[in-house]
């Protein structure tokens, strides 16, 4: 059977909740519980009269389950307290009878009113650790300074009441501190010569006294003799100054009587090519062996030595 109007009602009387709407209600629908309201059963039901709804709508809580007031949910009750009223156990100190709203409390002051940390003692304590560390480091530094006061021993030149060390009378013997002996060096003019060797200033360069050096050392058998001196016996150095002219020489040396096997070599040391002897002064060492006390010490042209050599002067010293 298709849907449309019977005759018997308006269509508007299809729609349950066209009481709702502004052109239900200008149409005549009722809201709920009105007898014969839009939606709602009226009257009962007459013999070929259709019946107008089969929905009986009713407001939530309205509709009753066999007579007897509407039914009405009742509140539940947790723990003594009434569903959906305040619990005073969760409620706040203000809202209990004769209470004081909830206040926070102000932190104290730190400047003039409420009390801080005590500073002033710990100011106090620091200044007495640092004061007890400068009067320990002072009483170090005046005990370091009275150990080394020569005047009695003492801190401020008193006396202790120990005993005065008496210094002792001075050994005559030689102290180990004793710096030891110059060893001899002699101008070669002032020594012996022997066979053709002569004093001569003519040629310059030469240190001895007034220049002086000895020559004519160029002929077999000519010599100077040194009378020289030593603290120990030992192994040293004679150096000699000498001039050549630009070419090589050689001399014996006989120390207390004793020839020497090799003889002290008088070379071209400085590699000189220029035969003016003025140009060619230098030294040179041969090693002699010497007994403590005097010694004689002799240079010689023997058979077989190259003797074309000045000598300016002589000295002793450690190998």
């Amino acid at each position: 059977m298709a849907a449309g109007n019977d005759g018997a009602n308006t269509p508007e009387d299809d729609d349950p909740f066209g009481y709702l709407y502004a052109d239900g209600q200008a149409a005549g629908a009722q809201p709920p519980g009105q007898a014969g309201g839009y939606g709602y059963p009226g009257p009962a039901a007459q013999p070929g009269v259709p019946r107008t709804s089969y929905n009986q709508v009713r407001t939530v809580g309205e509709r009753q389950y066999g007579g007897g007031q509407p039914h009405v949910p009742q509140q539940q009750n947790y723990g003594g307290q009434q569903y959906g009223q305040p619990n005073p156990q969760y409620a706040a100190p203000e809202t209990y009878p004769g209470g004081e709203r909830t206040r926070q409390a102000p932190l104290p002051s730190q400047r003039g009113g409420g009390r801080g940390p005590n500073t002033k003692g710990l100011l106090i304590g620091a200044i007495a650790v640092v004061a007890v560390v400068v009067i320990g480091i002072t009483a170090a530094v005046i005990n370091n300074s009275g150990d080394e006061n020569t005047d009695g021993g003492t801190a401020g030149g008193k006396p202790t009441g120990g005993s005065t060390q008496v210094q002792e009378n001075p050994s005559s013997e030689p102290s180990a501190d004793d710096t030891p002996a110059a060893l001899p060096q002699q101008d070669a003019a002032t020594l012996k010569l022997g066979g053709t060797a002569a004093l001569a200033k003519d040629i310059k360069g030469a240190k001895g006294t007034d220049g002086l050096y000895v020559t004519g050392f160029n002929s077999v058998g000519s010599s100077v003799t040194w009378q020289t001196e030593v603290p120990e016996a030992g192994t040293y150095k004679m150096e000699v100054r000498y001039a050549i002219p630009a070419k090589d020489a050689n001399a014996t040396v006989t120390v207390n009587g004793k020839a020497n096997t090799n003889p002290m070599n008088l070379k071209n040391f400085i590699g000189s090519s220029d035969p003016n002897l003025e140009k060619n002064w230098q030294t040179t060492w041969s090693q002699v062996s010497l007994e403590k006390g005097q010694n004689t010490i002799m240079l010689s042209c023997g058979a077989g030595n190259q003797c074309d050599v000045i000598f300016d002067w002589v000295k002793i010293s450690n190998l």
